[in-house]
């Protein structure tokens, strides 16, 4: 045994030493390369028998601990990654048959005779120095485990008892929810206190649903995903699923009411197949009234013919009807906007010329069905139906406009079109126009203030994403941004860009959520913008001027041929960006991949935040996946405050030149099939661009954990109130061991005014609650697939307040695939 294990050490000590010479020379770490030498002595004398073998051992043990203390602190995960492989070997050499074979002149030299014999002599100097080096590491390991190095303790103001202000007034009933956010605000807050810290802990599933829609079928892209947030209207539930049925459940009971099937066209070019929730007018009200800027609204334009082959939204097997007093608004995934009567699943003929519809390709340059649709729902207000949508990443240069259109609620008559990339002329198109190609768009969720006549739009950017070289001057104004137009006109009201020059997708990827904040005995309209880059920016939603500071920091320089970088960025008050990376900050589930992610670190281009992209690779972070994404905040207007599902991943942006517009090269052995489109390769552009996360060769992401927290933070003084890491590896690892080790968040929180928040869209398989006022976990429940999408809450015909999951997962994310609708509920 002495022997297998002396070897084992002699090639773990020239793996890890050359290794870290390496590294050395790139500038990193210099422990590795005397590690691997200390490795390498130990083994050799390990093999020639010598009692010294152990002595050094210990040595080196020794000196890994305090340079283990010095770079991670009594931090439990950085230090066991620095330690496990040497801690487990150390175990192995004082094995009492290697012990004993290391004193040639012991009687107990004879390996056929090691059993039930006492410690052999070499136990008794360098196996106890050895033995007291592995007790003080595992004694620093246990300590470790009794204190958190990123926690923030705090307690949040209780609620005041104030009615929130009445520019954010809200019909909606108590007991409803009746837009994504609940309401046009995106606050993603209840009214309802039936749940609380005090009996969250006894929810219980109250029903189970499931739609029968899986991902996996033919034509789907790697992203299919369940991220609808049901409505509640009356005593009806209303959601739609990947494959774009619209289904109707009793909200009580969870029985199927009615369902409805668009009849998707095939062979669509897709990037995204999803749904993310529908939009629900409850009556017909007029249209816009003039804007405070004075202008008249304009007059509504009949949208041209629908293109041929575009399917039809009522068939023999779906009923109609003329009048819909109410209405029910879904997107599809071929590019129409379908009408519904919520009562019974009725195509509402009254809209859309008589068909039911509207072709949301009208006007739009390079038609190619699949390549441009919403995601998101529309947004509703004073009588328009007012909506953006999601055009390919990173495919060409010949995509199509991200413009934002109103159409008339009630005969889906085309009011008026903004588009970034002309944005003066707002009147509906003239027959033979079309809107700018590549013009950014908003495939995220808008929010309305009807008091103020706005709707707040957040924007992407022009692709390719990664390369900016021939953005023109409107491109370049409203990037990134969110953009406040009038509701009568479309024109511009204000904008605020989040980043300038985007060339890292750090598009503003969530509903701005308004807020009434109380600040020195006045009340401030607020937006709450969050952004892929870690930043909350709290705004004034009546002029875009920030109500909490934002400063202009410098930005890395030397973008890729062809191109530039902003010389500054903006940075809130209120902000999530994490530290910049070090080498002391990556990690690995050993020493080896450990080592394996700081070589590869030392070999990117990194130099903070908003490093441009590059031939050589570079490290972005935080990564496109973002700090938050589609999900965006939670906003308690009682509180004041923010609950906030932070997520920290570093991605790596590598530049391919491209030789012609034709070549595919990044997609390498996963070819698109069929119509789905060639991601990433940016045809008509300079670069082709491959796009990873910063991970080992075991799939672990580079950097340490923790990856994902929940927060809370106080919205007039920016103060971070607390943070805790959030959720398990049980469904990541390939061990399912429920470390709690804090892991990415996909899909927004939900608060209540009982002082709950829920959260389900964490990469384990729970659905949690958490008292907002200190970030605690009050109750978790099993999901049986991915909940990567937002909760939302209702009270039941039985006076009951029920928590609505969807548990479908995501397909990119690989979380277990599932068709689930789940409601909770207290016990009655």
């Amino acid at each position: 045994m002495a022997r297998v294990l002396g070897l084992l050490l002699v090639f773990t000590g020239l793996v890890v030493g050359l290794a870290g010479l390496w590294l050395a020379l790139l500038g990193g770490s210099r422990y590795y390369a005397p590690a691997g030498m200390g490795l390498l002595l130990s083994g050799v004398l390990l093999l020639l028998r010598q009692p010294a073998a152990l002595w050094t051992y210990a040595v080196l043990v020794f000196a890994t601990l305090g340079w283990s203390l010095w770079e991670a602190g009594l931090d439990w995960w950085p230090l066991a990654a620095r330690g496990d492989v040497l801690f487990l070997l150390g175990l192995l050499l004082l094995l009492p048959r290697v012990t004993r074979s290391l004193d040639a002149g012991s009687p107990y030299y004879d390996l056929d005779r090691w059993d039930d014999l006492p410690p052999a002599p070499a136990l008794y100097g360098g196996g106890y120095a050895l033995a007291v080096a592995l007790a003080l590491f595992a004694l620093v390991g246990v300590a470790s485990w009794f204190q958190d190095a990123h926690r923030v303790e705090g307690t949040a103001e209780a609620p005041t008892g104030m009615a929130e202000p009445g520019a954010v007034a809200e019909s909606t009933p108590p007991g409803e929810w009746h837009a994504y956010g609940r309401t046009g605000h995106g606050q993603r807050y209840s009214p309802l206190g039936q749940i609380t810290p005090a009996n969250a802990a006894g929810l219980q599933p109250a029903w189970q649903y499931r739609t029968g829609d899986l991902r996996g079928q033919p034509g789907d892209p790697v992203e299919t995903t369940f991220q609808v947030t049901p409505l509640k209207v009356g005593n009806r539930l209303f959601l739609c699923t990947p494959h774009q049925s619209v289904i109707a459940l009793d909200a009580t009971t969870g029985a199927e009411v009615w369902r409805y099937n668009p009849q998707i066209q095939d062979k669509l070019a897709l990037q995204h197949l999803t749904c993310r929730g529908l939009s629900y007018q409850a009556a017909s009200p007029p249209l816009a009234a003039p804007a405070a800027s004075g202008q008249p609204p304009l007059a509504a334009v009949q949208a041209p013919a629908p293109r041929p082959g575009l399917p039809v939204a009522a068939t023999a097997a779906v009923p109609t009807t003329a009048s819909c007093p109410g209405k029910l608004f879904m997107p599809t995934a071929d590019g129409r906007l379908i009408a519904l009567n919520p009562d019974n699943g009725a195509v509402c003929t009254s809209f859309g010329g008589g068909t039911g519809q509207i072709d949301l390709w009208a006007h739009m340059p390079n038609v190619k069905p699949g390549a441009y649709y919403a995601t998101s729902p529309p947004v509703l207000a004073r009588g328009l139906i007012i909506i953006g949508g999601t055009v390919l990443d990173n495919v060409s240069t010949q995509e199509q406009s991200g413009v934002i259109r109103a159409f008339d609620v009630n005969t889906g008559a085309l009011v008026w079109n903004w588009d970034s990339g002309n944005p003066e002329a707002t009147a509906p198109l003239a027959p033979g126009q079309t809107y700018t190609p590549n013009s950014p768009n908003s495939w995220s969720v808008s929010s309305v203030d009807e008091a103020l006549g706005l709707v707040y739009v957040p924007l992407g950017n022009q692709p390719p994403d990664q390369w900016g070289g021939r953005r023109s001057a409107a491109v370049e104004k409203y990037s990134s941004s969110v953009v406040a137009l009038e509701l009568a006109t479309g024109r511009v009201r204000w904008h605020f860009q989040t980043v300038h020059h985007d060339l890292w997708d750090y598009d503003v990827p969530a509903q701005p959520s308004l807020v009434d904040l109380r600040l020195g005995g006045r009340v401030v309209p607020a937006l709450v913008q969050p952004t892929k880059q870690g930043e909350l920016f709290v705004l004034d939603r009546r002029s875009g001027t920030p109500v909490l500071p934002v400063r202009e920091d410098a930005a890395p320089q030397g973008a890729a041929e062809g191109d530039r970088t902003a010389t500054t960025q903006p940075r809130s008050a209120l902000s999530f960006d994490p530290k910049p990376l070090t080498d002391r900050d990556m990690w690995g589930a050993t020493m080896f991949d450990q080592l394996y992610c700081r070589i590869a670190f030392h070999r990117l281009r990194y130099e903070g935040r908003y490093t441009p992209p590059s031939t050589q690779g570079s490290l972005v972070y935080p990564g496109n996946f973002g700090v938050f994404n589609w999900g965006g905040v939670a906003v308690d207007p009682q509180r004041q405050m923010v609950f906030a599902t932070p997520t920290y991943l570093a991605f790596v942006s590598r530049l391919v030149p491209r030789p012609d517009d034709t070549s595919l090269l990044v997609q390498g052995k996963e070819r698109p099939e069929g119509s789905l489109p060639s991601l990433n390769e940016n045809f008509g552009a300079p670069f082709a661009v491959k796009l990873s996360a910063f991970i080992s060769p075991l799939g672990i992401p580079c950097q340490a954990p923790p990856w994902g927290y929940v927060a809370g933070a106080d919205l007039r003084t920016g103060r971070l109130v607390w943070k805790h890491k959030n959720g398990t590896v049980r469904d990541l690892a390939p061990v399912p061991l429920p470390f709690g080790m804090g892991v990415p968040n996909l899909g927004g929180p939900l608060m209540t005014a009982g002082g709950v928040a829920f959260l389900s869209g964490t990469l384990d398989d729970y659905v949690r609650a958490y008292d907002v006022s200190n970030g605690k976990e009050l109750w978790r429940s099993r999901l049986p697939a991915g909940g990567q999408a937002t909760p939302m809450t209702y009270t039941g015909a039985d006076g009951r307040q029920y928590v609505l999951v969807v548990a479908g997962g995501h397909g990119s994310l690989r979380t277990r695939a599932g068709d689930h609708v789940l409601a909770y509920a207290l016990p009655p």
